[in-house]
């Protein structure tokens, strides 16, 4: 069946409910910074949902304790597994050691350093593999072969998405009626999740993505209405290089506003500003959603938004060189 074409049923609003709460115990409730400054150069009210300070740095954390902390003792037996450039590894494995169980991850070759790091701290057992999904997903198919372990997919599980909704569940209660919700889209966990959260909480409200144009096929897809896969993603925002998924991309077309793309002159901009105005660590991927608002200046005069900064694992070798 075509990703296109897969039926399922989305997480209700009590299953988001449900799963805050799950969660609560595991993750911070991460606060919301303005900047008059930042307001001002981008003509209108923004806030930012700051999951750079989140457990392991980045919103996967969410997903991640979800998942593990709604499946049955006999699924987490042999453990779990995934691939991941870095995020969510970090997150699952934190998630598996607080269940006491092994975390088998797939990364690829070039996974920044500090997140690779960060996934052998909290307990992980890394597979290294070729930087395509082909690699990751037949490295991790060998894995799965010869631990039994339970696959805990990135963004496409319908628990993860779960957790990812929290995202908005939470921040719809620090920000009251904004006029947009803005988040990266990579392979669509965080943007799934917001979108149908904000459908229950907050329906006025519009969700927008944005997405590098070196690494667009959430946008080709979501206007050609067709999944199309990524294909030699070039960004320097590292974890926005996947594909959508069979659960996340019929999300996406059904609760999300729009796409808008912005290019890497526009995501450093952006990142500069974050840091200097905000005095925030955040990563290139972070910073898509700021660049989106200030390259549509119109479209978001006078309103509004919320842009949810979704991580702030960076490496400094590669924030100098980019920088």
């Amino acid at each position: 069946m075509h990703k296109d074409y897969i039926f399922f049923q989305v997480p209700t609003q009590q299953d988001i409910i449900k799963a805050a709460d799950r969660i609560s115990n595991y993750v911070h409730q991460t606060p919301v910074l303005s900047s008059t400054v930042l307001n001002e150069i981008a003509g209108c009210e923004m806030f930012f949902k700051c999951e750079n300070f989140q457990k392991v740095g980045a919103f996967k954390s969410r997903g991640a304790v979800n998942a593990l902390f709604s499946i049955s003792d006999s699924q987490l037996r042999n453990g779990v597994c995934t691939h991941s450039s870095g995020n969510h590894a970090q997150a699952l494995a934190r998630a598996a050691s607080l269940k006491s169980v092994p975390a088998y991850i797939v990364m690829p070759s070039n996974a920044p350093t500090v997140k690779v790091d960060a996934v052998k701290s909290y307990g992980g057992q890394i597979t290294f593999c070729e930087p395509n999904l082909q690699a990751r997903e037949s490295a991790l198919a060998q894995i799965q072969h010869s631990t039994g372990a339970t696959e805990i997919h990135p963004y496409d599980n319908l628990k993860v998405i779960e957790g990812q909704a929290t995202v908005a569940f939470e921040l719809l209660q620090q920000v009251k009626n904004p006029d947009f919700i803005l988040t990266p889209v990579g392979g669509g966990g965080l943007l799934s999740g917001v979108a149908i959260a904000t459908s229950y909480f907050s329906p006025a409200t519009k969700v927008i993505a944005s997405e590098p144009l070196g690494a667009s096929d959430a946008f080709e897809s979501f206007y050609n209405k067709k999944f199309i896969p990524s294909q030699n993603p070039n960004t320097i925002a590292d974890g926005l290089l996947t594909s959508l998924g069979k659960y996340t991309f019929p999300i996406i077309l059904k609760y999300v506003n729009s796409i808008i793309t912005v290019d890497e002159l526009q995501i450093i901009e952006a990142l500069k500003l974050i840091y200097q105005r905000l005095k925030i660590v955040v990563e290139p991927s972070s910073a898509v959603v700021l660049a989106a608002v200030l390259s549509n200046r119109q479209l978001f005069s006078n309103k509004r938004v919320v842009l949810v900064l979704s991580g702030g694992n960076v490496d400094f070798d590669t924030l100098k060189r980019i920088l």
